[in-house]
């Protein structure tokens, strides 16, 4: 550090505020002294900052769910690019910030315990969560404890801790009217599992959405954010409703399934039946046709809620904040 100095022209103090990432640091002089660090070659000693800062540069992303972590859960969970988009922003903000992250699978008492643990003892510096189950206690033992923590989507039930969402009920609205204005009459929906938050939210959201057309009520079946749960589900809502002409998917990969179905049937996508998903996901574009749907920004909202933990691991008596991220219909051919 002694060595930067001198090549930057700065005190020894003002270089270890540039690697430490300390507030109020000129920006010209961060530039100086990162150009400083790369001509020199330093690399901090990562054990040495831990013992000064008291932190550890590991967060954890704990993707929980009581007892789901077996086949054929886990290669589904994989296979959802939600994970992956969530996982790129994530990643993308922490190699910005000399940060380095560890994936946990949280699926019983026993890996909750040793995720509170870590946390506990400082072995690692804090927590995104991406719980897949409304009544997962997972959230609220983080938030009883005092834990530094970040939700992706809402609580539950209201509790001290900071999250990111997207607005689910602006999301369907744009859903429904897209679907009434291209003239659907008998509209229904694929909802997802009723025990995620994201599923109650997607479904109450087109209910109510539909309401204010003078619909208020859609046959409706539950999905799992499958494919295969997507196909299952368009079976059962093609058993009790044949003549439907318009139909709202909560995600884009039940829709996927919901449309093979549809093409098994021989209905025409939109002229028979229009479809519109939820997310934007790669799954939207690998659907023939190619999937109109409502874009979450999952990447930025990964990156937003990795940022609020940092913050939070750096002032830890800052109060619990929400970012509400603005969801975007994306018209392809499909409605």
């Amino acid at each position: 550090m002694d060595h930067v100095a001198q090549v930057a022209g700065v005190s020894r103090a003002t270089v270890s505020r540039v690697i430490n990432q300390t507030r109020n640091v000129d920006p010209e002089i961060q530039r100086i002294v990162n150009e400083a660090i790369a001509a020199t070659g330093y690399v901090p000693n990562r054990a040495a900052r831990s013992l000064v800062t008291r932190r550890t540069g590991l967060v954890a992303l704990a993707v929980s769910m009581d007892g789901a972590f077996e086949e054929p859960f886990m290669g589904q969970v994989f296979a959802d690019s939600f994970f992956g988009r969530a996982l790129n922003g994530v990643m993308r903000f922490l190699r910005s910030h000399d940060g380095h992250l560890v994936l946990m699978l949280v699926d019983s008492a026993e890996t909750r315990g040793q995720l509170m643990g870590y946390l506990r003892q400082g072995e690692i510096d804090g927590c995104l969560v991406i719980s897949l189950n409304a009544q997962d206690p997972l959230p609220e033992m983080l938030a009883d404890a005092g834990l530094p923590a970040v939700l992706f989507a809402r609580p539950s039930r209201p509790m001290p801790l900071s999250y990111v969402d997207v607005n689910h009920h602006l999301g369907t609205k744009l859903a429904a009217d897209r679907l009434v204005a291209h003239g659907c009459r008998r509209i229904a929906t694929i909802a997802g599992p009723q025990q995620a938050v994201a599923g109650q939210d997607r479904l109450q959201g087109v209910n109510a959405a539909m309401a204010v057309h003078g619909n208020p009520y859609l046959p409706w079946e539950e999905g799992d954010f499958t494919v295969a749960g997507g196909a299952a589900a368009m079976e059962r809502l093609l058993a009790r409703n044949p003549d439907l002409d318009g139909l709202f998917v909560a995600n884009d990969l039940m829709a996927q399934g919901a449309l093979a179905v549809l093409h098994q049937r021989g209905l025409r996508i939109p002229e028979d039946v229009a479809v519109v998903g939820f997310d934007d996901s790669a799954a939207a574009l690998a659907c023939r046709p190619m999937l109109t749907t409502v874009r979450q920004p999952v990447e930025d909202m990964a990156a937003e809620m990795t940022q609020m933990l940092l913050r939070r691991i750096e002032e830890p008596g800052q109060r619990p904040t929400s970012v509400i991220f603005e969801p975007v219909l994306v018209v392809r051919d499909s409605a």
